[in-house]
């Protein structure tokens, strides 16, 4: 049936948990483009057949048809109706329009349909997906390292560097204007936190300008600007402090 692995794939997408990226289910998005090509080879031998047609598709078959701007003048989508063109062509040559109106009109318009949808269910699971990866380098870390690695295996090739053009992007503004727009918008009670060293590191982390011993298991008062770049980084190497008190 036209557009259901469209719909699986969006069903998928909607399934998970609020905020939660599932894996990239890059088998069944091909399955969708492939879908697309052939509704697009179906609608382009269908409008060819029909009286009075002289629709200027493209015949090099290295033309990429899924992502094609093109559209059928034959029809209108929204009312499934042919348009006013269509009508003065069948005129213009002497034909009754109604009998023109065969098995190959219909064809062709759920072709087209199913390919408008499928389309629009392709480029609402990659865009929606896209904002959940923007908001990883706002909420985790501009890094692609920072990023947990059950999430980083959940990302595509493509939205690995995506998100790694999107995070450069932030960092050359934000260098460019020197504001960190990375920290938290909402002030903090107490500029100072209660932390936790998780690991044995000795003198390797400098704060507020100064060196300081931090063993395992040992708690300090750190500024909040100062430990909060290694309190954020969950599933990071990095990680060195467990907030206890904000």
């Amino acid at each position: 049936m036209h557009g259901r692995r469209a719909c699986r794939l969006v069903k998928e997408f909607n399934s998970g948990e609020k905020g939660q990226l599932n894996h990239f289910n890059e088998e069944l998005l091909n399955e969708v483009a492939k879908e697309c090509s052939e509704n697009f080879l179906v609608l382009q031998s269908l409008i060819r057949k029909m009286p009075g047609r002289r629709v200027g598709f493209p015949n090099n078959k290295k033309c990429r048809p899924l992502w094609s701007t093109h559209q059928p003048p034959f029809f209108n989508s929204q009312q499934m109706l042919p348009n006013g063109l269509c009508v003065r062509k069948c005129k213009e040559e002497g034909l009754d329009f109604q009998t023109t109106r065969n098995a190959d009109h219909y064809g062709a318009l759920i072709n087209h349909l199913s390919l408008i949808r499928n389309k629009r269910c392709l480029m609402a699971y990659v865009y929606n997906r896209a904002e959940m990866i923007q908001n990883l380098a706002w909420t985790v870390g501009l890094r692609l390292f920072e990023l947990p690695e059950e999430i980083q295996e959940k990302l595509s090739h493509p939205e690995k560097e995506y998100f790694k053009k999107h995070s450069s992007a932030l960092e050359s503004y934000m260098s460019k204007v020197d504001l960190d727009l990375n920290v938290d918008m909402v002030p903090p009670k107490d500029p100072y936190i209660k932390v936790r060293v998780l690991d044995d590191v000795g003198e390797g982390i400098v704060v507020s300008d100064k060196a300081a011993n931090f063993a395992r298991h040992s708690m300090h008062f750190l500024k909040q600007t100062d430990a909060e770049l290694y309190i954020s980084r969950v599933g990071c190497p990095l990680i060195l402090f467990d907030c206890l008190v904000n």
